[in-house]
């Protein structure tokens, strides 16, 4: 190794310690924004050697590399890496994580100080598919001297965080005006509201009962038309876009459409930045106040893009987040905004390259290794470690709301992007569909009516314990010995629900040993708490017990369902069944996911609730129909089945509106003789939604009348 630096500084003449320059000085490529010339000092040589020999006692025990899941043996054409923490990996595996700034050990999340990471070749396509590579210039370091296929060099460590300040930019909030008199908190029926119901009325006094239901729920208040301003959190919006050669012609024409939609429906309280990617990333608007100046240089901004190159959605990603996290102000509610038409090349391209592409393209739904993979790509304020609480000091969530356009996007690694991050995942099958979804979108986004909302269920008798609370993708914990379990909401839009089952242990009643007990017993007492968006206030709301009898004989109105909890029931499992037709569909069993929804939609309809004729199956029932149709052949499944279904299950994880297909509205009709729960929104949309998209496709017809009285203007006078 040290003729292998001896030749390699012949070659490469560098500007010494006391500033004279040698006789060749070439650039290195530089592979990001972030990143500073490669150091090829002595002491990076000596990282160099130690990153090939360097094998540790302890991994010895690792047999495997934790990325592509094969052996690690030596001497088999394939370099090792040993990490400062002794965790080993194939160096072509490891210096593709490590190429997007991910300093992190995949294992254990020790930072490193010591990255590998490897030269970019300059590869020219003649068909303009850049597939994500990264630009370089045209010099690249001799080969000669390094053993074959190790073209690579000890990255220095990442840039410190000051580095973020570059974007520091951002335009200074809209300032309070001094006349404006703020109400303390709202009134007592415009606030949240908590709900909660029991399965049964009542429970017999000799028995004990497991897994007996009560649902439990809140609400957030209804906006006035008048106090939009005050009353909503003002947002720090980035849309994050794909202008990759494949969105060229229409699809980039819509595109900038729905995006100028989305600037002139923000206030002056609102600030929006425009990031678009290809093979590189740019910001091309900083994050600026949506008055009358910022709407014209934002939508001069959008209208200037033109599609080109490859598709990098994980650079996109970084230069989105450090817009947020340079922010020297900062808006009650952040967020992204994500859309894309095509697969990630980074991911495709380069993780694993002895998989066939096409196993690549379903590689993140069908191994959980690769999901954490592909998360480790990710910043860290995108997608923190699931279940680990937030540090205090430590970096907020920005919750990243993607957008899959057409039938080529990978709807795998756009819903594992905002699962992980706190968002929904909509799939856009056509391309008149984008305005109105991001319309869908915004309308909850620029709705927030209040946030860190936490949802408390605890015990109100002895004996009566928490057993479990199926909560979907929103964090819960049972603590207390099972007497406590509170459920992390976060933020909740304006007329937004959000309905839990929680399932108790209730036990025997001392009447059924002949002692004297209470006809009539609480189970459990809820109560919410939250940040109000007008005061800036923690408020708690408490919520009604819930009481059950416990007679000796239970009489016939006693074993009547409560038709809310009912409901709550048939949707989720309706949604465990399309998950369970979803995995079978991606492991090839076409017809035994449809028999899962065939038995899914048969229990369904055999519901006290549906039979009732209640819109919310209703709707559930079109939808288990919309996806046997869409899971009709292996072809179909792939071509738009799946970003249908994970739409759908995005949806129902997170309890809020998604765009699914081609579908304009996410209403039915509703069977006749319906029951009362018939009022509630279908579909998750809230009013402030339904007013957006509605205001959409308004603003759309009128485009297309336009667009065709003009057309037979001009045809008339070319007649003429």
């Amino acid at each position: 190794m040290p003729g292998t630096w001896s030749k390699l500084k012949k070659t490469l003449s560098f500007k010494t310690s006391n500033g004279s320059t040698s006789q060749h000085s070439p650039s290195l490529p530089n592979t990001s924004d972030s990143r500073s010339a490669v150091d090829l000092s002595p002491t990076s040589s000596s990282r160099f050697s130690r990153s090939f020999n360097s094998t540790p006692h302890s991994s010895k025990l690792q047999k495997t590399c934790a990325i592509c899941l094969e052996n690690l043996k030596t001497g088999q054409g394939q370099a090792i890496f040993t990490a400062e923490c002794s965790h080993s990996f194939h160096f072509s595996c490891i210096t593709n994580s490590v190429r997007h700034g991910n300093d992190l050990c995949p294992l254990c999340r020790t930072t490193w100080k010591e990255i590998p990471f490897q030269l970019s070749n300059v590869n020219t396509d003649a068909n303009n598919n850049a597939a994500g590579q990264v630009r370089v210039s045209p010099y690249q370091a001799p080969l000669g001297d390094y053993p074959p296929n190790y073209n690579h060099v000890l990255r220095p460590p990442s840039p410190p965080r000051s580095r973020l300040m570059q974007y520091s930019d951002d335009e200074p909030l809209l300032p309070m005006p001094e006349d404006l008199i703020l109400p303390t908190s709202r009134s007592h029926s415009n606030t949240v509201t908590v709900k909660a119901f029991a399965e049964f009325p009542a429970v017999a006094a000799s028995e004990s009962v497991s897994a007996f239901a009560v649902l439990v729920g809140v609400r957030g208040p209804s906006l006035l038309d008048d106090a939009h301003n005050i009353e909503r959190a003002p947002i720090d919006l980035v849309t994050v876009l794909d202008v990759s050669g494949s969105m060229d012609g229409q699809k980039l024409i819509l595109l900038k459409q729905a995006v100028c939609f989305v600037i002139e429906n923000l206030r002056p309280s609102d600030r929006l930045s425009v990031v678009s990617f290809s093979d590189t990333a740019q910001r091309i608007f900083p994050l600026r106040r949506m008055n009358d100046r910022g709407r014209k240089d934002a939508r001069q901004a959008v209208n200037s893009l033109s599609s080109d190159g490859g598709t990098d959605i994980v650079r996109g990603l970084r230069k989105g987040m450090r817009v947020l996290a340079a922010r020297r102000e900062r808006n009650p509610v952040a967020s992204i905004i994500l859309l894309s038409d095509g697969k990630d090349n980074y991911y495709c391209d380069n993780i694993n390259p002895h998989r066939g592409r096409q196993n690549l393209m379903n590689a993140i739904s069908s191994n959980p290794s690769q999901v954490l993979e592909y998360l480790n790509l990710l910043p860290i304020s995108l997608c923190p470690s699931i279940g680990e609480p937030q540090n205090q000091g430590q970096q907020p969530t920005f919750p990243v709301h993607t957008f899959g356009f057409g039938s080529d996007h990978d709807s795998s690694v756009m819903l594992t992007i905002s699962d992980a991050s706190g968002g929904t995942f909509s799939f856009i099958e056509s391309v008149g569909m984008v305005q109105d979804a991001f319309a869908r979108c915004i309308g909850g986004l620029l709705s927030v009516v209040a946030q860190e909302l936490q949802l408390t269920v605890s015990s109100a008798s002895y004996g009566v314990e928490i057993e479990s609370i199926p909560s979907g993708k929103y964090t819960s914990e049972i603590s207390d010995l099972r007497h406590l379990g509170v459920i992390n909401i976060g933020d909740l839009y304006a007329d937004e629900e959000k309905e839990f089952l929680v399932y108790l242990l209730v036990p025997l009643s001392p009447a059924s040993e002949g002692e004297e007990g209470a006809e009539k017993i609480s189970l459990v007492k809820t109560k919410c708490s939250f940040l109000d968006t007008i005061s800036k206030e923690m408020v708690q709301v408490e919520g009604e017990k819930v009481e059950i009898h416990r007679p000796k004989v239970l009489s016939p109105t006693d074993v009547i369902v409560n038709l809310d909890v009912d409901r709550q029931r048939n949707r989720l499992q309706v949604a465990e069944g399309i998950s369970e037709a979803q995995e079978m569909a991606e492991m090839g069993n076409i017809e035994g996911a449809q028999a899962v929804l065939m038995k899914t939609r048969s229990t369904l309809l055999t519901s006290a609730s549906a039979q009732a004729g209640d819109g919310l199956c209703s709707w559930l029932e079109a939808e288990l129909i919309e996806i046997r149709e869409r899971m009709a052949s292996m072809e179909m499944y792939k071509h738009t089945g799946r970003a249908y279904v994970l739409s759908g299950l995005s949806s129902h994880s997170w309890q809020r509106a998604t765009t699914r297909g081609d579908s304009t509205t996410q209403t039915i009709p509703l069977r006749e003789g319906g029951c009362s729960s018939n009022t509630v929104s279908i579909g998750y949309d809230t009013p402030s939604m339904v007013s957006m998209v509605s205001k959409s496709q308004n603003l759309s017809v009128n485009y297309q009348e336009d667009y065709v009285q003009r057309l037979n203007k001009s045809t008339s006078l070319i007649k003429m």
